[in-house]
């Protein structure tokens, strides 16, 4: 009999491992880590995913940048999850320096391989941070001179540019910040942000038009989804099988490796 996850069968869709009766009276079919039919929808295969390596999904997770944890040895392991039916593994739309900065935090991933209808998982791949650090750096060295510019251009913007924009005001009230920030921010920000009675002084709007010019700026500065090459993981090793048990054999080398780098270089 086929041993079905509750929430698989909930949501629509089949993960498990038994025999599946073959048609007209064929003989038993044995069947592997396949979906029922669905739509090819990034979160149904990400579901899948979760299930198929036990892994436990944030509290917050709509809002959370992580996509599930491992809880592995006394230890949390963070994972980001991605699949494709192309080969190829497609990122996020603005790469940039924020994730630059997340891929790098001890973060590791799983990449699921679909047939091109997205309904057959034919495997995936476990990568640690060191496995994903080429390509992460090459990347931000991509992005680098922008990332320069972002950092080093807003300390140009001066009071007479917002006075330029502004005009001269004892007071900027809140409609001048938004017309500078824009959606930037939130309506919690503008509040903090007042430093006189009523609004913002000279000196703070020109601190307000520095940080606009920053975000302007980065946004050219972002790259758009990057892809992962299937080229990239032609070394890596496939699991097809017993994937919950794989991925920590995996992630326990890691860490015994990791560890071992660290006390080494102590």
């Amino acid at each position: 009999m086929d041993r079905i996850h509750p929430r698989a069968r909930h949501q629509g869709w089949a993960v498990g491992f038994g025999d599946k009766p073959g048609r007209g009276g064929a003989p038993a079919q044995r069947w592997h880590a396949t979906m029922g039919p669905m739509p090819v929808q990034d979160d149904a295969r990400e579901n899948q995913m979760i299930q198929l390596f036990n892994l436990t999904v944030p509290e917050d997770r709509g809002r959370s940048d992580i996509d599930a944890h491992l809880n592995i040895d006394g230890r949390v392991i963070n994972f980001e999850l991605k699949s494709t039916t192309s080969g190829s593994v497609s990122t996020v739309r603005d790469f940039g320096p924020d994730h630059i900065r997340k891929w790098r935090d001890d973060l590791h991933w799983i990449f699921a391989f679909y047939d091109k209808s997205g309904t057959k998982l034919q495997q995936c791949v476990y990568a640690s941070p060191d496995d994903m650090e080429p390509w992460i750096a090459e990347k931000e060295r991509y992005v680098r001179p922008d990332i320069l510019l972002a950092n080093s251009l807003p300390g140009l913007v001066t009071a007479d540019m917002v006075t330029a924009i502004l005009g001269e005001k004892e007071t900027y009230s809140l409609v001048d910040a938004k017309w500078i920030m824009k959606n930037q921010w939130r309506a919690a920000q503008y509040r903090e942000q007042q430093d006189v009675a009523g609004g913002y002084s000279l000196g703070r709007m020109t601190e307000i038009l520095q940080q606009r010019a920053r975000y302007v700026i980065l946004r050219g500065a972002t790259l758009n989804n990057p892809h992962i090459e299937s080229g990239y993981f032609e070394d890596f090793e496939k699991i097809t099988e017993e994937h919950a048990s794989k991925l920590r054999e995996l992630v326990r080398a890691y860490l015994s490796k990791a560890s071992a780098t660290d006390d080494a270089t102590a």
